[in-house]
């Protein structure tokens, strides 16, 4: 994806069975994640009973119908805990657990973070090595106004690189990243031109941590994915977190599913793997938990306090550590992450002060940040249903003035056709959809939470539509009629 235009594409794409997604990877920001701040009020070292939490599940997937299978674990001076409800899939009714495998998306994030962070504890980089000490020869890191980007930049969303290479053309948008190699992460990397100045300003960049990822196992002369058994998940025992599924986490990893509750496939990130290609289940993350929140020393205590400082705004109330979100209150800090992919969504979670974590592993792509935070401080709310739009009757001559064709990205364009009364959209290389009139100049899909707005066909300086979801508002100007 090649700027916000195309990461609001493929997010589209994710929800329906032919659009595909960022990484939420990113709903927290995402732009690519959803940023909540803590109340002042203290959370409570202990959680709400188990059947509490059960109802919440419940509400989600049986009334709501946002997911198919959640698990939330809790860890606390009372100890472990795992409530789950609904099972693995559409088609597929064994119940999950806390031994269910997800894919964790962006909390792989945080997963790096820490790899960076044990890594400069040992001496092996420094946060203020230059990201082209790690790189091959021949690879031209982009400099602007005399400065190298570096480690830390990368680590704390700053380094002015998009949130994904401009190169990326899936040609398979239900797994946008398969296809995409290292040798054409090199390619971009060697000719991006950096659009402000490094460490100017937060943005949420894929790009940032696959190669962050990529240069740590540089260094370690291993692959990301073997960097991460040996430094963090076989020293916690965490033995169902990895990227390669063996034949029996295959065996335990639930499917995913778009908006519609429609499984989708797995996703595949080989080139920008230490952006989000972790799987994961509630029991291992659990581990990782217990280590954060524990008093006594691990060999990841020291990684785990260095991620944790805050180092760059994000926006009111939230900082950046390395890779973990840090969000104040007057009862300390909550440090967290979430992730998303095509069919999941994941937070990850711990209030250091009550010695308190929480994570949630849902396999569809609809929202559970709120569910977290909720749990960490239950005065911070959960979220309430969206009301459903409800379609207007307007004058079918009106429709007229929306067809033609909206450039959203340079390959990627909208055809807004008339058939009768009805309006479609057909996004490039995907299947054609109905619009429906919600009033005014918008119209929403019902096959995907989604809408989008038109301008007047007389507007100045040309009409437009505005793509609406996951809180981002995308333009698109009409190039034909």
């Amino acid at each position: 994806m090649r700027s916000r235009a195309i990461a609001a594409a493929t997010a589209i794409l994710s929800v329906a069975t032919f659009l595909t997604g960022l990484l939420s990877l990113d709903r927290q920001i995402e732009g690519p994640f959803a940023v909540t701040k803590a109340s002042a009020s203290m959370p409570s070292s202990s959680f709400p009973a188990d059947k509490e939490i059960a109802k919440i599940l419940a509400e989600r997937i049986d009334i709501r119908r946002e997911s198919v299978g959640i698990v939330v674990g809790t860890i606390g001076p009372h100890g472990r805990s795992i409530v789950a409800h609904g099972k693995f899939g559409a088609n597929d009714p064994r119940k999950v657990d806390g031994n269910t495998v997800y894919e964790i998306g962006s909390i792989t994030k945080g997963f790096t973070g820490l790899l960076l962070a044990d890594m400069v504890a040992s001496g092996e980089v420094g946060l203020d090595d230059p990201l082209a000490k790690y790189m091959p020869e021949g690879v031209t890191v982009p400099e602007r106004a005399g400065k190298s980007i570096t480690l830390a930049d990368l680590a704390t969303h700053h380094s002015s690189l998009p949130s994904l290479p401009d190169d990326l053309e899936p040609p398979d948008t239900l797994n946008p990243y398969a296809a995409y190699t290292t040798e054409q992460l090199y390619r971009f990397l060697s000719r991006y031109q950096l659009p402000r100045d490094i460490g100017a300003d937060f943005e949420y960049s894929n790009t940032g941590f696959g190669l962050l990822g990529h240069a740590l196992a540089r260094r370690a002369g291993v692959d990301y994915e073997t960097l991460v058994t040996q430094r963090i998940t076989n020293p916690l025992g965490m033995s169902s977190t990895a990227i390669t599924l063996s034949p029996e986490l295959a065996g335990r990893m639930a499917t995913g599913h778009n908006g519609d509750l429609q499984p989708v496939p797995n996703w595949d990130l080989p080139a920008i793997a230490g952006a989000g290609a972790l799987r994961s289940s509630a029991n291992d993350l659990l581990n990782l938990l217990a280590m954060a929140v524990s008093t006594e020393k691990s060999p990841l205590s020291d990684a785990v306090a260095a991620a944790s400082v805050k180092r760059k705004p994000v926006n009111d109330g939230t900082q950046v550590g390395l890779a973990w979100m840090i969000t104040e209150s007057s009862s300390g800090d909550i440090v967290w992450h979430s992730g998303g992919t095509g069919g999941f969504v994941s937070f990850f979670g711990f209030h250091p002060a009550s010695r308190t974590g929480v994570v949630v592993l849902s396999n569809s792509d609809a929202d559970v940040n709120d569910i977290g935070m909720h749990l960490l401080n239950r005065d911070i709310p959960l979220s309430e249903p969206k009301p459903k739009p409800v379609e207007a009757v307007i004058d079918p001559k009106l429709l007229d003035g929306y067809v033609g064709r909206y450039q959203l990205a340079p390959k990627m364009v909208f055809d807004i056709t008339r058939d009768g009364d009805k309006l479609f959209a057909q996004l490039t290389d995907q299947p054609r959809f109905r619009l429906f009139p919600e009033g005014g100049h918008r119209f929403f899909y019902k096959d995907v939470e989604a809408a989008i707005t038109f301008t007047q066909a007389d507007a100045s300086p040309s009409p437009s539509l505005t793509l609406h979801q996951f809180g981002e508002h995308i333009s698109a100007p009409r190039v034909t009629d």
